[in-house]
């Protein structure tokens, strides 16, 4: 998919080499530290587990915490009680997948283990592989090599790391999310439009992304004004426009209707084995009885907003209490690179934020020499979409889901850094070899690897500014902290 040069490979050597440090620190940490009993949900096991069960639990059981527990359920059983709609179906059918490809095991294993070996499986793939997209996308958005460089490097030490790796949708969101962002840079509309729309059968959140698809299209409109007929232009625009919307919201639309038929339809209830009927009567939780639920009855039947409501308080504002200080202060590093990252870029290009990036710049310098790295142009659209999240995530959400929820969904999170790192770390150019150049497509016979200066940086700690020091402390503590703390039941983001 991706021409293999210097700087791709090593950001594939990177990655690989944390995805299975982060397997092996989950099962360490998961063995020499003891579960917490945490209120989280936690089902039945309808199969004896026999001692190779038992093993694959001690290795990778510290994938299964707080809610990966509910995406492994909906890949075993299904859609059950009506608070498992809350995590929508385009992980768990990829569980289901890698299960399937594990069938030759299923005489030794349980269900749970093939499905625990999936998760490790596949979130490593599609962490890598996300790497890779950021890698990608930088290069075509940034023009700066080296900070898409730096930028890929950071995202594999991601303050998200843990819900990288553990049974939750992050790792295969990033993957479609960077890499229907860079098909948009490459003018593939429709491909972008495809991966978007997987995106959002992923997790909610990906309809935010159809800004992308609409800024795009209003760019293109404005920038053919001059040349083309402007009605026809308009009615194409229009079309455009309705089509996109239409096909990323379509994923969730069929997710509430399928929802719809399963609770609010006649004869839509169905036999539940029986540990797992006692389950729901003994927590509470709604079933496919024939009882109605109350969102039947409302005029758009939305259960995922039914369920933020009723089974996890999400609103405005609902979160901003005394006791959750603890979580406003563990989200509060990500929020402030998220609001920092925003007023540096809108006090560079005052004019551009103003436009919303539609219109050309008419100074003719800017125009031959426009700005590379994280202050291009072309991040501006980048930037609201993180902007927008993180306004509605700190408003609307649990803010503690800030962290995880940033990390997978933007690559501001990474860029900024970067430009950080590139325009206040001197140790950077002496650490950089001369004769690397990123991004190139042939190189000398004999070249080296293009060095790996996040480490580089990491190795020579004590010289570092106090910028990089607060960066890659950031990054590490949160990559390392998530996996003591998540997969031992412990709270964290």
């Amino acid at each position: 998919m991706w021409p293999l040069d210097p700087s791709r490979k090593e950001v594939l050597r990177f990655a690989v080499i944390c995805r299975v440090l982060t397997l092996m620190l989950q099962a360490l940490f998961n063995a020499i530290i003891p579960d917490h009993h945490a209120e989280a949900f936690s089902p039945p096991r309808l199969t004896l587990s026999g001692s190779v069960d038992q093993l694959v639990e001690g290795l990778l059981g510290g994938l299964s915490r707080w809610d990966a527990e509910h995406f492994l359920f909906i890949a075993e059983h299904g859609y059950l009680y009506e608070h498992n709609f809350a995590f929508f179906p385009g992980f768990p059918l990829a569980l289901r997948v890698g299960t399937e490809l594990l069938r030759p095991l299923q005489g030794l294993l349980s269900q749970r283990s093939c499905l625990l070996i999936s998760v490790a499986l596949l979130n490593s793939l599609f962490s890598v592989l996300a790497t890779v997209a950021l890698h990608d996308l930088g290069c075509l958005v940034l023009h700066c090599p080296s900070q898409a460089f730096y930028a890929a490097l950071l995202f594999c030490l991601s303050p998200a790391n843990v819900f990288l790796a553990a049974g939750y949708s992050e790792a295969l969101f990033a993957f479609l999310t960077f890499s229907a962002m860079g098909q948009l840079e490459r003018g593939r509309g429709w491909t972008s439009g495809l991966l978007f729309a997987l995106a959002t059968g992923v997790r909610s959140n990906g309809l935010v992304s159809i800004g992308f698809l609409l800024h795009s299209q209003c760019r293109g409109f404005f920038r053919s004004l001059v040349v083309l007929n402007p009605l026809r232009q308009l009615f194409k625009l229009l079309a455009s426009l309705c089509l996109s919307v239409l096909t990323l919201s379509l994923p969730f639309a069929l997710f509430q209707y399928y929802a719809y038929t399963q609770f609010c339809l006649p004869g839509s209830a169905h036999s539940i084995p029986e540990p797992l009927m006692q389950l729901a009567l003994d927590k509470g939780y709604r079933i496919t009885d024939g009882n109605l639920p109350p969102w039947c009855s409302w005029d758009l039947p939305l259960i995922y907003s039914y369920i933020q409501d009723v089974y996890w308080n999400v609103g405005f504002l609902r979160y901003y209490e005394f006791r959750q200080v603890p979580n406003f202060l563990l989200a509060a590093p990500v929020a402030i690179l998220v609001s920092w990252a925003t007023w540096t870029y809108m006090t560079t290009h005052p004019w551009l934020c103003l436009t919303l990036g539609l219109l050309r710049i008419k100074d003719s310098k800017t125009v031959e020499k426009p700005p590379q790295g994280f202050l291009s142009p072309q991040v501006f659209v980048y930037l609201v979409h993180a902007a927008v999240l993180l306004l509605f995530g700190g408003l609307c959400m649990h803010v503690q889901v800030l962290t995880r929820f940033l990390g997978s969904s933007t690559p501001v999170v990474y860029w900024f850094p970067a430009h950080l790192l590139q325009d206040q770390e001197p140790l950077l150019r002496s650490l950089e070899m001369v004769s690397w150049k990123p991004g190139a497509e042939d190189f000398p016979p004999g070249q080296k690897v293009p060095r790996n200066s996040i480490m580089g940086l990491l190795y020579n700690w004590k010289t570092c500014s106090p910028v990089t020091r607060y960066i890659l402390g950031y990054f590490l503590t949160y990559w390392l902290l998530g996996l003591l703390l998540h997969c031992n039941f412990l709270p964290w983001t």
